[in-house]
């Protein structure tokens, strides 16, 4: 077994060190990018949601045919909002207001009626 001795570091010329250097500081910013970005998704609880949608998947003893659609299903967005369903509302808006202001009216005019009409009591004496 012959021991030679290392050979010495390869010189780097100035400009590929730059570029090196360049390179290096580029995947640092892109991996510091990353780590604001998981910290992100880790504080507003998306991993944590996300890895319990998963685990209910890797767990389900029948695989679904569209893991996405178990994974929508399973996140509340199974479908996406349809307009009609916004057409909906407003029009059962639009019917709570008018049922509102319709009991409304009957009751002033039950009031005004029994000023018109003797008491129940008096209708049953006759």
């Amino acid at each position: 077994m012959s021991t030679a001795a290392p050979s010495p570091p390869a010189t780097v010329s100035g400009a590929s060190y730059a570029a090196a250097a360049v390179t290096m500081a580029h995947y640092k910013a892109a991996d510091s990018k990353r780590e604001q970005f998981r910290r992100y998704l880790e504080k507003s609880g998306v991993l944590d949601t996300l890895t319990k949608v998963l685990v209910a998947l890797y767990e389900e003893p029948e695989k679904p045919n569209s893991a996405l659609d178990f994974l929508k299903h399973h996140l509340g967005a199974a479908t996406p909002e349809n307009p009609e369903i916004e057409l909906l509302r407003l029009e059962l808006a639009e019917m709570k207001e008018k049922y509102e202001a319709i009991v409304e009216e009957n009751k002033k005019l039950k009031t005004k009626l029994a000023q018109y009409e003797p008491p129940q009591e008096e209708k049953r004496a006759e």
